[in-house]
Order: C-alpha cells, then sequence, then structure tokens
C-alpha cells in the first residue's frame, strides 16, 4: 500500500489512551492530522496542537478559563460546543477516528457516516447505544465502519475474504479481568482499587471496571451484533487471561480461524487505517514458542452482566441504550463509594425493567432513552 493513499486524520478524543496511540501511529505513518477534539481545553490538547500546527482544535466543554487560555494561543484555529466536533466529524475525506468517551460520542460518529468517511470507532458506547441508528447513517451516507476493539477487529481480519453466510460462531475473547476466579459472594467486597487492577490492559476507570464486571464483553457481544449482521445466538464469550488470542471465528465446515497477537492498541488502530491493506508496525516478530494458551468459561453466576447484555441486546430497541447509560451511573456510583461492586448488576438490571423500551430512529431518540435511563439508574442508586 501506498503511504500518500491513506486520508488524513480526524481525532476525537485526542488526549485519551486511544488518541495517544493513534497519533502515534499517525506520524510513524506520515499521515495529516487535521482535526483533534477532546471534551476539555487542557494543556494536554495545547500540546497537541503545538505539535500539529494544521490542525483545527475542537473543545466540547471548556471551563471559562480552559476558553480563554485557548484562545489567546490558538485563535480562530479552536471552536467550542458540541457541534464543533461533529462538524469536524463531517468534513468531508478524511479518516475520523472516534475515541471520544461514552455515549456522547455518537452524534459525531453518525456525522462521520453520513459524510461517507471511513470511521474508525473506539467509541464502543455510540454502537452499543445507537446501533440501528449508526446502521442507517452507514447505509444512507456510504461511510465505512471499521472497528478498533482489539476484539472485532480481530473479526473483521478473520472474516475478511470470506462469506458471511459460511460463519457458523464469532467468538470473542475476554481476559476475565481483575476478579476472574472469584465467587458472587467475594466480589461483595471488592474495592476500588482491586476493581482497577487489570491484568492486561492500561484503560480507563470506567472500562477497567466494565471489564471486572465483564459488562465491557456484553457490550461487544452487542457491538459484534450491529458490526457484522449477525444474530446473538452466534456470538459467544470465551475467558482467554493471556489476551493473545483477540478473536476468533468458526465456520460452518469446522475450521476456526483466531487471530493472535501481542495486546497493543496500535495494531488495530493502524489496522482501521489502512485496511484491507497493511503496512509495516512496530512489534517485533511474534514467537508462538513463548506463548502458552488457556481458554476457560465465563463465570456467568458471578458475573451476571454478561448475561444481563445479551438479554437487552435481544430485546433491542432501546434497551442497549438504557443498559450503557444504567451502567455508566452505577460504575460511577461504585467509583465514588455509594455502592458496593455486586451493586452494579443490580442498578443495571432495575433500569432496564422500568425503563420502557422504545424505537430508536434518531441520535434525539437515543439521547432520550439515554436521560431517562440515567435517572431511573441515578434514583435506584440513591435508594440503596
Amino acid at each position: 500500500m501506498d503511504r500518500s493513499a491513506l486520508k488524513p486524520l480526524v481525532l476525537l478524543g485526542a488526549t485519551g489512551s486511544i488518541g495517544t496511540q493513534a497519533l502515534d501511529v499517525a506520524d510513524r505513518l506520515g499521515v495529516a492530522v487535521l482535526g483533534l477534539a477532546a471534551r476539555r481545553g487542557s494543556d494536554h490538547l495545547l500540546g497537541l496542537a503545538e505539535a500539529h500546527p494544521e490542525a483545527a482544535i475542537a473543545v466540547a466543554a471548556p471551563t471559562s478559563d480552559e476558553r480563554q487560555r485557548m484562545d489567546a494561543k490558538l485563535g480562530s484555529r479552536v471552536r467550542y460546543g458540541p457541534d464543533s466536533i461533529v462538524d469536524m466529524a463531517s468534513q468531508p475525506d478524511v479518516t475520523v477516528i472516534n475515541g471520544i468517551v461514552g455515549a456522547a460520542g455518537l452524534a459525531a460518529s453518525v456525522a462521520a457516516l453520513l459524510a461517507g468517511n471511513r470511521l474508525a470507532l473506539a467509541n464502543k458506547e455510540s454502537l452499543v447505544a445507537g446501533g440501528p441508528v449508526l446502521k442507517n447513517a452507514r447505509r444512507t451516507g456510504g461511510g465505512l465502519l471499521i472497528p478498533v476493539d482489539s476484539e472485532h477487529s480481530a473479526i473483521l481480519q478473520c472474516l475478511t475474504g470470506e462469506d458471511i453466510e459460511a460463519v457458523r460462531r464469532l467468538i470473542l475473547t475476554a481476559s476475565g479481568g481483575p476478579m476472574r476466579g472469584r465467587d458472587a459472594e467475594s466480589l461483595a467486597s471488592v474495592t476500588v482499587d482491586e476493581a482497577l487492577a487489570h491484568p492486561t490492559w492500561s484503560m480507563g476507570p470506567r472500562i477497567t471496571v466494565d471489564s471486572a464486571t465483564l459488562m465491557n464483553k456484553a457490550f461487544e457481544v452487542i457491538e459484534a451484533h450491529y458490526l457484522f449482521d449477525l444474530p446473538y445466538e452466534v456470538i459467544d464469550v470465551v475467558v482467554h487471561p493471556q489476551s493473545i488470542v483477540h478473536s476468533l471465528v468458526e465456520f460452518v465446515d469446522g475450521s476456526v480461524k483466531a487471530h493472535l497477537g501481542e495486546p497493543d492498541m496500535r495494531v488495530p488502530i493502524q489496522y482501521a487505517m489502512t485496511f484491507p491493506d497493511r503496512l509495516a508496525g512496530t512489534l517485533d516478530q511474534f514467537s508462538l514458542t513463548d506463548q502458552t494458551l488457556t481458554f476457560e468459561q465465563p463465570d456467568r453466576a458471578a458475573f451476571p452482566l454478561l448475561d444481563i447484555g445479551y438479554e437487552a441486546g435481544r430485546r433491542g430497541q432501546s434497551a442497549p441504550a438504557v443498559l450503557n447509560a444504567a451502567d455508566e451511573i452505577a460504575v460511577q456510583a461504585f467509583l465514588d463509594g455509594r455502592i458496593n461492586f455486586s451493586a452494579i448488576a443490580l442498578i443495571v438490571e432495575g433500569a432496564l425493567e422500568r425503563v420502557p423500551l422504545r424505537e430508536l430512529e434518531s441520535v434525539a431518540d437515543v439521547i432520550k432513552a439515554d436521560a431517562e435511563a440515567r435517572s431511573v439508574a441515578s434514583d435506584l442508586v440513591g435508594s440503596r
């Protein structure tokens, strides 16, 4: 592949972990950076703006002090508010990497697809909460949706060149998180520090807790359903603590394809930028002889959120949006010390029981379902 054929980059969530690694990949490949967006006008974002002087800057929710500082240093290069990020994603003929945390990334994802852009999606919540809306935007605008999650990137790579009708099963791998092996009774006493001590990946607080509860894997099941248009009955989960096999696909003839490699997010980020081609990366040659690979069934009794997520996915409509929003409220309550670890699942399950199902046809529909679920989940937290 000729590197000059790579489209310039718009990076949403530029100051986060995905953003940092995406800029590393872009700089190494010589990809122009046309836009950098973040929620806050931090010193980190200012530093990135100085390092990429051709890039426009967008800040979703700056403080007044941040706005003054950004204006003084960047002038007309910077715009503010959620609409500035949507507009940045809408410019034509770019690759948009969406690493914004939470359902707030949905509007930008829709805008990128409606503009016909390549959307490298690292913002799983927008696909979980607004899957039907994103699918419609992809169909309407003709944009290309490429997953950045290591598991879904692995599945995409296993499926490339294959007939989707020949798929028997998608198999998502889970590390098991820091609570792997704990029984249901002991989980009530899990501390925040224990839940944040992920054995493999370095991630933000919410996604790390979601990994500990297996909610993150439930989200990935829903993502896989929307990304690959396959029913939940053929999407499976296995625990693989080494995180070397990133996911697998089983075909109707009994063949199984697995995607293996070191757990390094720069690999799926780069593949999302170059798909369907490949360019040289930075990792050393992979050694099979140094690996011991084990697999086990997830403990669904100890970690009920996996099955709760499956059920929300099967219910469809707004249920996955409620699942995501209620989980965000419950996880934050756990991080703040207001509920224990085991109560996260109870809050989410309670919200799914109380919030009525609705069809999702627009971003506004998703926002409404999200807000209602947050309100109900907050009440449930307060009542404990």
